[in-house]
């Protein structure tokens, strides 16, 4: 062969080995970094056809997927195929939604009742689309430690009732270790998303599970009682014993997209039941005569707060949660 042509051999067999698999770790809108299957940690820019392949989110490619780069270009080269994702609706507008993340075991919805009061409509929200992307998901009530007797009551309250549903509800401190365990044993050997309004202690409990981590935490608005946006990126984190979790910049509101206007009791597992039992077996549970769904809400049997959600979701503008 001319020693010109084993040149280009060489070249071209160099090209192919700087070809990487990996899995992205950290999104921050226009770079990404990317940990190979050794361990090692670079900096990528997409490939201009990803920005266009993805028009309708605001990030085609987002911490957990799976992809392929140059590793000496710092160029994402392919987006492999995604066993799940989660997605809610875009802040901005110009785009339709926003992939929080993708390729994950489990989401914790972390939530308080106080120093900031966790919607319940918002818990519902987020539940509704981990069901309609088949992620199980777990909720964290955190702060415990800061109840009085009437936040402790309804605590409980809101543990019983998705309990009964058939989620797992964790009561926690994230200062406390010795509140901790279940949790550690929860995410041990799986990749968990960490989701949740600003200032539920995200940060605090993710320093706690992981030292090393050194996550910078907020403090509350005295005024409002929200917390301030200190995540800025979601970005995975390794845990102790094994397993990763996603820290996710904390959010305001859960704008579900992409649902099916007949297909949203389907998300919501108590009424999701009972519906086999109405008259109509397109019933939708708003005005239908013999409703067992609404029939069970008279009764107690659903909550009202569900059904509320529900009805909300069924009814929205959907411009109102952009």
């Amino acid at each position: 062969m001319p020693a010109e042509s084993w040149c280009h051999f060489f070249y071209f067999c160099c090209k192919i080995r700087l070809v990487k698999r990996g899995i992205v770790i950290k999104s921050t809108g226009k770079r990404y970094r990317v940990a190979d299957e050794e361990g090692n940690i670079y900096e990528c820019l997409l490939r201009g056809r990803f920005r266009v392949s993805g028009a309708r989110t605001t990030n085609p490619v987002a911490v957990g997927d799976h992809v392929r780069f140059d590793a000496d270009e710092g160029v994402i080269t392919e987006l492999m195929p995604r066993c799940n994702y989660i997605i809610r609706r875009a802040t901005n507008l110009s785009r339709e939604s926003q992939i929080i993340a993708a390729n994950i075991d489990q989401a914790f919805l972390i939530i308080t009742v106080k120093m900031p009061v966790t919607l319940v409509e918002f818990i519902d929200r987020f539940l509704a689309t981990a069901e309609a992307y088949r992620i199980p998901a777990v909720i964290l009530i955190n702060k415990t430690d800061l109840y009085g007797e009437e936040e402790m009551a309804r605590a409980y309250q809101i543990r019983d009732v998705y309990e009964k549903i058939g989620y797992r509800v964790m009561m926690i401190s994230a200062t406390e270790d010795k509140s901790l365990a279940r949790v550690e044993d929860a995410l041990r050997n799986r990749i968990t998303l960490f989701s949740g309004n600003s200032g539920v202690g995200k940060s605090t409990l993710l320093n706690r599970l992981n030292p090393k981590l050194s996550l910078t935490t907020g403090s509350i608005s005295d005024y409002h009682e929200q917390g301030k946006h200190i995540t800025t990126y979601p970005e995975m984190h390794p845990v102790a014993d094994g397993g990763y979790v996603i820290d996710t910049p904390g959010i305001k509101a859960f704008g579900v997209i992409d649902f099916d206007r007949n297909e949203i009791y389907h998300f919501f597992p108590e009424i999701f039941r009972i519906s086999s039992g109405c008259r109509f077996y397109n019933c939708l549970h708003l005005d239908e005569p013999d409703c067992m769904v609404r029939e069970a809400v008279a009764r107690d049997d659903i909550e009202l707060w569900r059904y509320r959600s529900y009805i909300s979701m069924m009814l929205e503008d959907n411009e109102k949660y952009r």
